[in-house]
């Protein structure tokens, strides 16, 4: 049975290059947070430059757990984070914390907290199909194949990620659903290991979406100057890694290896780079908008982090639940 008083549950979230990290840095500092990144690149070990992970020092002064979980030759996927999250969301619970997840990364938080029920086993027969239909027409044909099927799932994967595609068209084929539907559909009454919780989400979005392009824009051009090809160029060396591991089919990450493969030119590495970090803002704030719309506090950002905004939110929800 589920207690009578929720226990708190705190989400920072909002698009990509937005300053979230930043802002859960700013409050943690200052309150007892325990910061739970949710962010599906900044989960591998060495992929720093790329993932605009915070800095050691960062990390010492206000630590986040699931950073540099994993290392980049292994896969983490939704499932895992949930399993990982729920632990790290107990124990802050049971040392008197309040668990704040930080991070943008759609599949993950929806996993989470909206649930995510038992799929459909793998089929190879279809995995089969799929693959070889990739193989004569490329994953950006395939990622169309599964925007006729299934808009929802479609609008959520980005088109570089081969595995998330494959499997939502998996299940698709399967069962004539969408694997969307296997998420609990939001309900405000959200309950994590057995426990109700009450739930804040500060969702922090541009003020003007042109501003938010430049920045993103920006930011890569900073990566680059900050040594990302170096960074690259030593992932490179692992011998197991290539871009067939979910880390490498990252933001960035892959159009750098393609670069350093001599198959992108300089200016194309760049462009395809900006272009696929301005898709995922845009998914993002998509879904930002409807997605638990009553527990959703938005703030809108111009050029600074709102610091003072946050800690007047963290402030109420303190206030609330403790």
């Amino acid at each position: 049975m589920m207690p009578v008083n929720p226990r708190p549950l705190l989400v920072i979230t909002g698009p990509t290059g937005i300053g979230k990290t930043d802002l859960a840095m700013a409050l943690g500092s200052e309150s007892p947070l325990r910061l739970i990144s949710a962010d599906s690149v900044m989960v591998y070990e060495h992929l720093d430059i790329g993932s605009a992970k915070p800095t050691a020092e960062e990390l010492a002064e206000c630590p986040h757990d699931l950073i540099d979980l994993v290392p980049p030759e292994h896969a983490f996927d939704a499932g895992q984070f949930v399993t990982h999250a729920e632990m790290l969301i107990q124990s802050a619970w049971d040392h008197g914390q309040v668990p704040c997840l930080v991070g943008g990364t759609i599949m993950y938080l929806k996993s989470l907290l909206d649930g995510l029920d038992t799929l459909p086993a793998a089929d190879p027969v279809i995995r089969e199909k799929i693959r070889g239909k990739a193989e004569l027409e490329g994953w950006p044909a395939i990622h169309a194949w599964l925007q006729e099927l299934d808009p929802e799932a479609a609008d959520l994967i980005h088109p570089n990620h081969s595995s998330r595609i494959e499997r939502a068209l998996e299940v698709r084929l399967i069962t004539g659903e969408s694997i969307c539907s296997f998420w609990s559909g939001g309900q405000v009454d959200t309950s994590i290991v057995g426990q109700a919780v009450d739930l804040s989400v500060l969702a922090i979005v541009p003020a003007d979406r042109a501003q938010l392009r430049d920045r993103l824009d920006r930011r890569f051009d900073s990566m680059l100057q900050r040594g990302f090809e170096a960074e690259v160029e030593m992932l490179r060396q692992r011998p197991a890694l290539s871009l067939d591991c979910p880390s490498m089919r990252s933001i960035g990450y892959r159009q750098m290896w393609q670069y350093l493969d001599g198959d992108l030119s300089e200016n194309e590495m760049k462009d395809q780079a900006k272009a696929a970090t301005r898709q995922l803002a845009k998914r993002q704030l998509t879904w930002l908008r409807s997605w638990r719309a009553d527990t959703n506090t938005l703030i809108e950002v111009s050029n600074s982090i709102p610091t003072e905004k946050g800690k007047i939110w963290l402030s109420g929800v303190l206030d609330r639940v403790l």
